[in-house]
């Protein structure tokens, strides 16, 4: 027998839902469409068991930006939306604020962004997982962003992306992405302090203000590395990597290998190719749920590049990545006879790359400490705008050969704490540009690091104006996101160069501390 509502009950289930965002939001703006209808419907029976839902989206810097709801406050999220703060857009990467948000337009012609007011996030009910390690049943779910008027938020970088993928399928191609990320593992250096919050704790103790970071988290490595895919490090590792993996794998990723990479507890994760959107997805919930499981173990993740650590090496994230010709079923990088490396639309991708490797390298590489990777001490890192057949020293490596059905292109550019939609948005760009024009690369390098050829930026602030200059750049983010970025980066710059001023120098090549507090507790 159901148990009879009560008035108050009824009254709070009336109201309900005008508790948040705009009622009937998703409806009103034809926000979804039927695959995504049906999995919202389908959700009821997984909410029935739940306790929280986590709802986020990924920031400019490709960090999961989240608000956690009850159970009953997400079923009508799920439909009218929520109510975000624009800090997220705003803050650079040192929480400074980047953007002027109280100048008309937040300076950057978003009338919404005047004076820090809200926007809409949607839970996009496809990307709903249920996550495997909390201490309650909880959701997470990635949501798109919106202006009030239903319209795509123009700071999304999640849009992005979807833009370009699109721009593909419209000429029968579908974008094919595999990850291959390099990052930490250390040991919180107090065991007794071990749990969620620990490996934040440290680095949330900010002095004082925005943009003034704490201390990073003390750590201490898992072993002396520098025995590269040795076997006895990767299994001192499984009780950290056992349960990472089996969350990774119950979530729905595609997680086909794990290695010991060269550094003290540096790890290797390689992911089964994805389409683009469920690729830049996947890695924002790999990044978010290693440094969670990770911290739950007494140990810290860290996708910063080159952490200051003794004799840490630089971390890549290596994008490999095809077109799919949809009609004909076939890989479209793949020449159809002879003995070509590529066919004409895999030499118009690599074509697009190269000419666009400067203007599009702030999106690989968002940080002043991902450019010590291109360091030319590091010949594995490129450093020139070059392509290869097989040559890991080279911006862009042809991986297959003719008639081989897996040939692909490996970039090898990437800093693994990029923002993922970006990153590969820039890469899709790019290369369809060359496609769409019909360019041709020159020779394959001989030498990946000849001095001759053209260079990469050298550091975050040439990337940037490279970024500033860039027609294609403009045209992947649309002016406000454009400008966006470039002030949240100038602002990361400029605190960089003041700190550098009243500062002892590091040695070439040598991390500094403010490199360290600044990226490696967050990423």
């Amino acid at each position: 027998m159901t148990k009879p509502t009560t008035a108050r009950e009824a009254g709070e289930r009336r109201y309900a839902r005008f508790a948040t965002g705009s009622v009937g939001f998703v409806e009103r703006h034809g926000l979804w469409n039927a695959e995504q209808r049906a999995a919202a419907d389908a959700l009821e029976e997984t909410l029935s068991g739940l306790e929280f839902v986590r709802v986020g989206f990924g920031d400019p810097h490709g960090l999961m930006r989240s608000k956690t709801l009850t159970v009953d406050a997400f079923r009508t999220a799920l439909r009218n939306g929520i109510d975000m703060s624009p800090g997220p857009f705003v803050f650079d990467t040192g929480h400074a604020v980047g953007v002027d948000f109280f100048a008309p337009g937040g300076g950057i012609g978003i009338p919404e962004l005047t004076g820090a007011g809200d926007f809409l996030i949607v839970p996009d009910p496809l990307t709903f997982k249920v996550l495997p390690y909390t201490e309650a049943a909880t959701g997470w779910v990635i949501a798109d962003e919106y202006l009030r008027d239903g319209s795509a938020h123009p700071l999304s970088s999640r849009a992005v992306l979807r833009r370009q993928c699109a721009r593909a399928a419209e000429r029968g191609l579908s974008y094919v992405v595999g990850l291959e990320v390099e990052w930490y593992v250390t040991r919180l250096a107090d065991a007794r302090e071990h749990g969620p919050a620990a490996a934040s704790a440290t680095a949330a103790a900010a002095v004082g203000g925005f943009g003034v970071q704490g201390e990073p988290p003390a750590v201490e490595p898992v072993n002396s590395g520098y025995q590269f895919n040795l076997d006895t490090f990767t299994d001192g590792l499984m009780h950290v990597i056992t349960p990472l993996a089996r969350a990774l794998r119950e979530l729905g990723l595609p997680l086909r290998t794990v290695e010991h990479e060269s550094g003290p507890g540096q790890l290797e994760f390689t992911f089964s190719p994805m389409n683009g959107l469920d690729a830049a997805d996947a890695m924002l919930l790999f990044r978010t749920v290693a440094k969670q499981v990770c911290a739950r173990l007494g140990h810290h993740a860290s996708f910063m590049a080159l952490p200051r650590l003794e004799r840490f090496d630089p971390s890549g994230w290596h994008l490999h990545q095809s077109l799919f010709d949809t009609a004909a079923d076939r890989n479209a990088f793949v020449p159809q006879e002879g003995a070509a490396l590529l066919s004409d639309e895999g030499l118009g991708y690599v074509a697009g790359l190269l000419e666009h490797a400067a203007d599009i390298a702030l999106f690989a590489i968002p940080t002043v400490n991902g450019y010590r990777r291109l360091d030319e001490q590091f010949s594995l890192s490129p450093d020139r705008v070059v392509w290869s057949a097989e040559n890991r020293g080279a911006l862009v490596r042809v991986l297959g050969g003719p008639g081989e059905e897996s040939t692909h292109l490996e970039n090898r550019i990437g800093e693994p704490c990029a923002n993922p939609y970006l990153y590969l948005g820039s890469q899709l760009a790019a290369g369809l540009d060359g496609i769409v024009r019909g360019l041709r690369p020159g020779g394959l390098a001989q030498d990946p690091h000849a001095p001759t050829e053209a260079a990469l930026p050298r550091d975050l602030a040439e990337a940037v104006a490279a970024m500033e200059g860039s027609a294609l750049a403009r045209d992947l983010l649309g002016k406000p996101l454009h400008d966006c970025l470039a002030q949240l980066k100038r602002s990361e710059v400029s605190r960089f160069g003041a700190w550098l001023a009243g500062s002892d120098p590091a040695g070439p090549g040598e991390t500094t501390v403010w490199e360290h507090r600044e990226y490696f507790g967050a990423y």
